[in-house]
């Protein structure tokens, strides 16, 4: 290599450029990602100081390549069982904050002037919030085990998923150019149709594949792959019409789903960390001083806006879910940021040739403000919370307690509801893998058959019976499957009111079943043939070989099934059994409780003592739920329990009683070195259940309920009945509160 390519030299200035930015950020307690930003305009071509990067189309390829591994990291971290998790409080804020200030964005630029796309990727650009801010701010302040922050937790999730979304839509209109509701609409169909589909395919196959190869995939091997199968993704992607970071999103949150998901994390975490940097480095290097200078009041309008947006929005969302007023003021003022998506969506705009070169720098200055902003707002938002109460009249404040206390009572679930969700899930799901089997069969199989097979009469019947043996089994689960609870036969025999929409939805799936034979089958035949002759046979041949079909489906479901729930069968498999009941602190508010998981520090100075030494219950209120010691869980420990270094305590308790606990164990003879970590527990938890009919617990003892989960008290008639007995009988319409594994 006698003369040196500028990638080589440039990829030097960026990186050593980047890490004495990213050190100095460090010392100063700033997030990472704006030391990069700086680094790259340090090294840009708007600063004539430093050295600038010479080859600038080679960095934004890297760049793109960082985008990538970017979103293919937070698929990896995302999951399709966290979004099930997060519930409906973070749902609804999530969902109420992006709608409103996604309109306030769009609104804004209006009234600034802008044209429609710059308006438009404004309004996705404020969307998310900043991930990496909150939870630098969380560790901080040491809240992160609050109750707020685990909502704050689970918005940041609905955001995530939502801007990725935005994305698609925002590159559908950049490339029509205009927003037509037809077009987005067949776009968004288009967008869950190959959602699910790579959903069912990826978790079919994958799992399966990364079993039976463990034995020979160490973590050279695996890294490759994964990455391979991440590029893969990411080309089909394309190939459909979709961006490149939705299909690293959704291999990444496939692999979430297997055994080897932390193993894969771990592995891609360094090449993540290398091409984010390079990523975000590019950003900076777009910054122009000039633009940000000329466009000031723009960046502190939009700023205000986006704050208070963000607070109002969020607080308010928080209200909707049914949150106290107290937590919901909390979770508005921890989101009034936002995320390193802006800079994605920015760049996004500017690839496609469709945003102003003014709209980076502006994301660039508000993203820089509300970084400096979002700690200070976050610890004192207790404080504007007592000013808040100060100033709303004691009726309101009333109001919007009641609200809050009904809006977080047990709703059962109705069981046409029941019988709707498992229509859904039999029609739907099956229903998409038919339309892409039909596909495939229409542009690749059949004309596969036409070059080998000259007799049209035999090319009939060739294309009839494999297209059929191959959609057979999802044609006979989305017609024919029966809905496996009892909800179904209740209604029915409840109700005659109810046989009408039971059977309509009998007939209707039905009807979707045979027209969609009836599209198979008028490719191939004439409508006549098709009509009278083919679709009567077919209907006979599903009758006849009913069971066989029943069979070869129950062994597709069966290991899709396993397949997405390994993962959690392998957690499970390293727990022990329940040993004993657990016994709930007879002060503890069931309202109020939630579960944090504290890692033991190996400099504590209590080390080896029992429980019963320790008294963190009479000290401090809480309640010592399991402990994890490496692949071992002991529920319930006993009070000869003692306590050893790098063990994860299961603490249930309030706000009030953990921080407690955590002074308890910062200070005095108990106290340790360093903090403990905290972090949530995704696998126990705190959940109640009514006792009605359905479940068939009405009469029971405790005892005789089966119940897996350890019971921690029933609420009965506006009473509590903390730490019942095993003899206590169950009475209809009981409230039961349980800890214990999700599952």
């Amino acid at each position: 290599m006698g003369h040196l390519p500028d990638l080589i030299s440039d990829l030097a200035l960026i990186l050593i450029t980047g890490a004495i930015t990213t050190l100095i950020f460090k010392k100063i307690r700033q997030p990472l990602v704006l030391g990069y930003i700086i680094a790259g305009f340090l090294v840009g071509p708007h600063l004539s100081l430093t050295p600038t990067v010479a080859d600038t189309e080679n960095i934004r390829t890297w760049a793109d390549i960082g985008v990538i591994f970017l979103l293919f990291s937070l698929g990896l971290e995302f999951s399709f069982k966290k979004l099930k998790r997060i519930g409906s409080e973070a749902s609804v804020t999530g969902l109420f904050e992006i709608i409103f200030i996604g309109l306030v964005g769009f609104f804004t630029g209006k009234a600034l002037g802008w044209r429609l796309m710059d308006s438009l990727f404004l309004g996705g650009m404020l969307a998310s919030s900043s991930t990496t801010i909150i939870l630098k701010a969380f560790d901080e302040l040491g809240i992160k085990n609050k109750r707020f922050a685990q909502v704050v937790f689970g918005v940041l999730i609905v955001e995530d998923l939502v801007v990725i979304l935005l994305m698609v839509l925002l590159s559908t209109v950049a490339v029509t150019q205009q927003f037509q509701g037809m077009e987005m609409l067949f776009v968004v169909f288009k967008l869950l149709f190959f959602l699910v589909l790579w959903f069912i395919a990826g978790i079919f196959l994958i799992p399966t594949l990364l079993k039976n190869a463990k034995k020979i995939f160490d973590e050279e091997t695996l890294l490759v792959f994964s990455i391979g199968l991440c590029l893969v993704m990411v080309v089909l992607a394309v190939q459909v019409g979709f961006s490149a970071e939705l299909g690293a999103f959704i291999m990444g949150s496939i692999l979430a789903e297997t055994t080897s998901a932390e193993k894969i994390e771990h592995l891609i975490k360094p090449v993540k960390n290398l091409f984010g940097a390079i990523f975000f480095v590019s950003v900076g290097m777009l910054i122009d001083p000039q633009a940000i200078v000329e466009y000031s009041t723009p960046v502190i309008v939009i700023t205000l806006l986006m704050i208070f947006g963000k607070l109002f929005s969020s607080t308010v969302g928080a209200l909707i879910s049914g949150q106290p007023l107290k937590q919901s003021i909390q979770v508005g003022m921890s989101m009034a940021q936002v995320g390193e998506f802006a800079f994605i969506v920015a760049a996004l705009g500017l690839s496609l040739g469709v945003t102003s070169d003014f709209l980076f720098p502006i994301a660039v200055g508000v993203s820089a403000i509300s970084t400096f902003t979002t700690p200070y707002m976050i610890k004192y938002s207790p404080k504007f919370y007592d000013f808040v109460v100060r100033i709303i009249p004691e009726k309101y404040l009333l109001r919007i307690q009641n609200y809050s206390m009904s809006a977080q009572s047990i709703r059962v679930e109705s069981k046409l509801k029941q019988v709707l969700k498992q229509y859904a899930i039999m029609v739907f799901p099956n229903a998409i893998i038919i339309v892409a089997i039909l596909i495939f069969c229409f542009k690749w199989l059949f004309p596969f058959f036409d070059r080998f097979i000259e007799n049209a009469l035999l090319y009939d019947f060739v294309s009839l019976v494999v297209s059929v043996a191959i959609i057979s089994p999802f044609l006979w689960a989305m017609v024919m499957k029966k809905p496996k609870s009892t909800a179904y036969s209740e209604l029915w025999i409840n109700s005659k009111y109810n046989h009408g929409p039971l059977l309509v939805l009998e007939i209707g799936r039905n009807i979707a079943g045979i027209a969609i034979l009836l599209v198979l089958v008028m490719h191939i035949f004439s409508i006549g043939v098709a009509l009278f002759i083919v679709i009567p046979l077919l209907v006979i041949f599903f009758l006849i070989f009913s069971q066989n079909i029943q069979k070869w489906y129950g062994k597709l479901e069966n290991r899709f099934l396993n397949n997405y729930s390994e993962r959690d069968k392998a957690e499970e498999a390293n727990y022990n059994s329940i040993r004993e009941q657990f016994c709930a602190h007879s002060e503890l508010s069931l309202w109020n409780v939630h579960l944090v998981e504290i890692e033991v520090s190996p400099n504590a100075d209590f080390l080896g003592q029992s429980l019963q030494n320790l008294e963190w219950r009479q000290l401090s209120g809480i309640s010592i739920a399991y402990i994890k010691r490496g692949d071992r869980l002991i529920y319930a420990p006993t009070k000869d329990e003692s306590i050893f270094p790098y063990d994860q305590l299961g603490v249930i308790g309030t706000d009030e009683q953990i921080d407690k606990f955590n002074k308890l164990l910062l200070a005095g003879k108990h106290c340790c070195d360093d903090e403990s970590e905290i972090k949530s527990s995704d696998d126990i938890v705190i959940r109640h259940l009514v006792v009605q009919d359905s479940n068939q617990l009405s009469g029971k003892t405790i005892l005789q309920s089966g119940i897996k989960g350890l019971i921690i008290g029933i609420e009965r008639n506006g009473e509590r009945i903390v730490n019942p007995k095993p003899e206590t009988l169950f009475n209809q319409g009981d409230i039961v509160w349980l800890v214990g594994e999700r599952d």
